[in-house]
């Protein structure tokens, strides 16, 4: 990652089964969002939205707090400022 640039992370474990943690990193305070979405596109969770301070932050997603989840790929979406970045995770039961 570029010294300076916004970066998410792979989140960690992955698989998970139920919670996994997700990373990103910010060079200015920005107003944040971080998503989850199912397969298909439907959302499933808002971990954050608000604004965040420079620097790498953590957050976790347990997924036994949204529901009864399937197993399966599921997206992980990062919009902060002009920034926006999706990665995808692994959940098995």
């Amino acid at each position: 990652m570029t010294p300076g640039a916004c970066g998410l992370h792979q989140n960690y474990p992955n698989p998970f089964n139920p919670w996994t943690t997700i990373s990103f990193e910010l060079p200015i305070a920005s107003v944040v969002t971080l998503k989850v979405f199912d397969i298909v596109g439907r959302e499933v969770a808002t971990l954050l939205h608000g604004t965040r301070q420079p620097g790498k932050h953590i957050v976790v997603f347990d997924a036994q707090k949204f529901g009864k989840l399937s197993s399966g790929v599921f997206l992980y979406r990062l919009t902060a400022g002009d920034f926006t970045a999706s990665r995808a995770m692994l959940m098995l039961k």
